[in-house]
């Protein structure tokens, strides 16, 4: 018989790779519980970052002198390490952009202006992050076309017998979340992308909170698009990657004009270099995506199939501790779940307890978390979320909890 791999993960020494995590707030250790806003860097990260800075620092793709040839160089590592982290099958796929949201915007707008004409249907999700809404709701009105809505259940899972009845020869793309940010459920992207190619449609997965937390492969779940952020994994802000299938790519019209994306330019005409470079107009953000590239790195040292599990058991630790104070719902309770909390706390406004929180050293976000439609859907203005990384730990789970009990008292 095979010997089955003991998965080791040492949380106490995975912390020493992120100095914030040793800071001090109010006079209490950091208890940093807002990673699904972003995430902290570690050394690995901010030293390479420094470096580049340092000595490495040159426009890319238009010098022939040594900084430049050198800075394209670590740019362009940087994009076949995303490549190989989301398994793409060419780096050509992955286009560099600022974040998730640039990256829906420029499928919205390169994809929408060119296949979207007046009766056309998009399908989204009720529980999308508002960057997954307003882009489609914007170039659904400029073409005319109209939004279809997947709804969700009480414990905050797509109802997929309705989105299947959704598809019909109108329907051009659909447009779904892998992860919610707001209350952390795992759709089943797969399966679903599988029901709309059915259909000739082609799927975008907002990926922005699973890139952290679930091992990505783009051809395994056979997305067309594919939007994820660098900062929430690890990686400095202004960084992100929107894969695409080169089918789709080499289709759809350039987002932006400018310097990098054109092959020749005449006053009057221009016509755009090939992929990556078509979506990637003017000088864009290289030390970030290089930092990208180096926190690929710093997760390829990592046990990451331990370091998942240890999130999952610290999921279920703060769930089931969360359960035993009075006045504590739980928003959304989905069985296939991220790490990521919402709650609130009855007659407690979530902003007071985000307040306290960090009075006592605690970071936690507070408000509709770009998610207003889901919290319509369950009649609450606004939650606290308690969202973790690899990095927390049991003890801070129950610092987390004993803070909550003191707003509890305090409010009583």
């Amino acid at each position: 018989m095979k010997a089955v791999k003991e998965m080791t993960f040492d949380v106490n020494k995975i912390r020493e790779d992120f100095p914030v995590l040793a800071s001090t707030v109010n006079g209490k250790p950091l208890v940093y519980m807002d990673n699904t806003a972003s995430s902290q860097v570690p050394n690995l990260v901010i030293e390479r970052g420094a470096e580049y800075l340092k000595k490495e620092h040159s426009n890319v793709h238009r010098g022939v002198h040594y900084l430049s040839q050198k800075a394209t160089t670590e740019y362009e590592a940087a994009r076949e390490k995303v490549r190989r982290f989301i398994n793409a099958k060419e780096a050509k796929e992955c286009i560099f952009v600022r974040g998730t949201t640039e990256g829906i915007n420029l499928v919205a707008n390169g994809f929408g202006r060119k296949f979207l004409n007046e009766g056309d249907e998009i399908i989204i999700s009720q529980m999308e992050h508002h960057s997954n809404i307003v882009p489609w709701q914007m170039i659904a009105e400029e073409r005319g076309a109209k939004l279809r809505i997947i709804p969700m259940n009480e414990t905050g899972e797509l109802i997929i017998d309705e989105y299947e009845s959704l598809l019909n020869e109108r329907t051009k793309i659909v447009a779904i979340s892998h992860v919610s940010n707001s209350i952390g459920t795992i759709n089943p992207v797969k399966q679903m992308i599988e029901t709309a190619h059915k259909f000739g449609v082609p799927v975008l997965v907002d990926g922005a909170q699973a890139a952290p937390h679930i091992r990505i492969d783009v051809q395994d779940i056979d997305a067309d698009f594919y939007a994820f952020s660098g900062h929430k994994m690890f990686a400095p802000t202004g960084s992100g990657v929107l894969y695409g299938k080169k089918e789709w790519l080499e289709k759809m019209n350039p987002y932006q004009g400018g310097g990098s994306m054109i092959r020749t330019v005449t006053l009057e005409k221009t016509t755009y270099a090939g992929l990556p470079e078509k979506f990637e107009a003017g000088t864009p953000a290289i030390a970030p995506s290089i930092g990208l590239g180096a926190a690929i790195d710093y997760l390829d040292s990592i046990d990451l199939d331990a370091a998942f599990a240890h999130e999952h058991e610290l999921t279920e630790y703060a769930l089931e501790r969360l359960a035993s104070l009075d006045g504590v719902k739980i928003i959304g309770t989905a069985t296939e779940r991220a790490s990521v909390i919402s709650f609130t706390i009855e007659d407690v406004h979530p902003h007071d307890i985000g307040t306290i929180l960090d009075q006592e050293g605690i970071a936690v976000r507070a408000g509709h978390h770009c998610a207003q439609p889901v919290m319509d859907f369950y009649g609450v203005p606004a939650t606290a979320r308690a969202s973790f990384a690899f990095y927390n730990t049991k003890e801070e789970v129950d610092a987390l909890v004993d803070s909550i009990q003191k707003v509890i008292d305090v409010f009583a």
